[in-house]
């Protein structure tokens, strides 16, 4: 059945260019266009690697953010010993999802900023609670910093969880908190916690001494790099992360899942770029003014050589002698450090337009790197396999909505003309009688019809998630997260390899966009 989804997985080392291709691509693995992009037009293609082209598992990577997280909160800031029994439900939070740090509260909204759902600590918020918080229209809030915080990226998701529960901590035992912490001190302390978590390499230890409990395997990531090189293009990565780090992630990313080792003292996967940019403290990297330096990165040993522009400079004396690079394939250059003029030079990027970049996160990979540059973008969404299977399953339900909609709209329509009858015209007693009979049935079928509606919206809301439920929407709106990665991304799919099941030189077109007065005319 056209439009169905396909159970294909693109982790299977398949792509493309294979012989073996000719298969349907299903809902849940296809690039979606929100700008037209014609792939002739790109000659270099950018990879951020962390939620990109590594994809953690949140049930193993994000419950070690949470463990340590919740350790530095009690060993170096002083909250309570009982924390250390808290657990974390991985599946809880969702991206898109804005914290209130004054209040305390988890918010979602919809494109116009509109709070729809909203939550103290895991308590819902009473409607009228909610509307006397978020709903004056007079003096509409920006929700941004630094009152407020966006859970734009999949790291967050531990944060958010573990504020929501020092929110409902504090209510109900607000002696135990350190004195004068106020919730927004507290999302503080937990920020300053994941930070001393990133500080001490608590986290990038344990996920070097055993990637494949932490990290997905994807098999077409390497054919997928391949096929963009064969091509004719370039490849790059730009990543945050430091080179010894960097350098297992992708030996286990690239490498055959049966090899053994750490993959240290192993480069191979160098040949599947021609740069990489480590310790790139995006999204700073993306400005031109940003001065940081530029440092060569000898893999052997991690040494960092000083450069102008890339190019290295001349050593003087013999104190600190460059080690040779026995041997290592010379095709790409590591680097740390620099900004994005560093890495056009490198690449010889003679418009910011020939360039796409592939990130997870929609501020610091894509609304930069979009919005300064003018690089074309796609933002990798792993939720948003799951949500088009949903989509697909839901489909008749959400025609029954549309029909309880366009019922409860007729309905009120008759209730207003007879009110309206009532009110202005002159009647006789019988006539009148007659119409108040009718007016308390049409709202008797009023109330049946709206019971109906919210109790089939609210079983849709809980397929997609129990709380929030569809990322993508807030109601019949479309959410705000869904408003940025249409703002933002050029395309936008659930995983890097979905790139590659198609051809490098793909044009990719949007589907056609409706305004309300068109809908019923040409959706039908």
């Amino acid at each position: 059945m056209e439009g169905a989804v396909v159970d294909e997985r693109s982790g299977d080392g398949f792509v493309w260019s294979s012989p073996e291709w000719g298969r349907s691509i299903g809902m849940g693995k296809k690039v979606f266009c929100n700008r037209s992009l014609n792939m002739k037009n790109i000659v270099a293609v950018g990879f951020d690697m962390d939620y990109t082209l590594a994809q953690y598992m949140p049930e193993t990577f994000e419950s070690l953010a949470y463990d340590g997280t919740v350790r530095k909160l009690v060993h170096n800031l002083g909250y309570p010993p009982e924390l250390l029994e808290w657990t974390f439900d991985w599946k809880y939070m969702v991206r898109g999802l804005v914290l209130d740090k004054k209040r305390g509260n988890i918010l979602k909204m919809d494109r116009h900023k509109y709070v729809k759902v909203a939550y103290h600590g895991f308590k819902e918020m009473p409607k009228e609670d909610k509307l006397a918080t978020y709903g004056n229209t007079l003096i509409r809030d920006s929700f941004d910093e630094p009152d407020y915080a966006l859970i734009d990226t999949l790291f967050s998701l531990a944060e958010a969880y573990l504020f929501a529960q020092l929110v409902d901590f504090k209510d109900k035992n607000p002696g135990k908190i350190p004195p004068g912490t106020d919730y927004g001190r507290m999302y503080r302390d937990v920020r300053s916690a994941v930070d001393l978590c990133h500080r001490d390499g608590t986290l990038k230890q344990m996920v070097a001494k055993d990637p494949g409990r932490y990290i997905n395997e994807d098999l077409s990531i390497l054919p997928m790099l391949k096929m963009l090189r064969e091509s004719g293009r370039a490849t790059f990565l730009v990543t945050n992360s430091l080179w010894d780090y960097t350098n297992i992630v992708m030996n286990f990313l690239c490498q055959n899942p049966n090899s053994v080792g750490s993959g240290v003292g192993i480069y191979d996967w160098l040949e599947n770029f021609d740069v990489v940019i480590t310790g790139s403290s995006k999204p700073n990297f993306f400005h031109e003014d940003n001065r940081a330096n530029l440092f060569k990165v000898e893999p052997e040993t991690g040494m960092l050589i000083n450069t102008d522009n890339g190019t290295l400079l001349p050593q003087i004396g013999s104190t600190s002698p460059r080690i040779p690079s026995n041997g290592l394939r010379k095709a790409c250059r590591v680097f740390q450090g620099g900004n994005v003029a560093h890495l056009h030079r490198l690449l010889s990027i003679e418009s910011s337009s020939q360039v796409l970049y592939v990130g997870d996160h929609i501020y610091g990979d894509i609304l930069r790197s979009k919005k300064v540059l003018g690089w074309r973008t796609m933002l990798v969404v792993p939720e948003l396999e799951r949500e088009v299977e949903l989509l697909w399953e839901s489909r008749d339900t959400r025609k029954e909505l549309q029909r309880l909609r366009r019922e409860r709209d007729l309905v009120e329509d008759k209730i207003h003309r007879i009110n309206w009858s009532l009110k202005f015209e002159v009647i006789g007693v019988d006539e009148k009688h007659r119409l108040y009979a009718e007016l308390h049935e049409y709202e008797t079928q009023r109330e049946d019809v709206r019971c109906r509606h919210q109790l089939a919206q609210r079983e849709l809301h809980q397929k997609f998630h129990k709380v929030w439920g569809q990322l993508m929407k807030t109601g019949y709106q479309n959410s705000r997260f869904a408003h940025q990665v249409e703002r933002f991304a050029c395309l936008y799919t659930s995983q890097v390899t979905n790139l590659s099941l198609y051809s490098p030189d793909k044009y990719y077109r949007p589907s056609e966009d409706f305004m309300p007065h068109e809908f019923d005319i040409l959706s039908s």
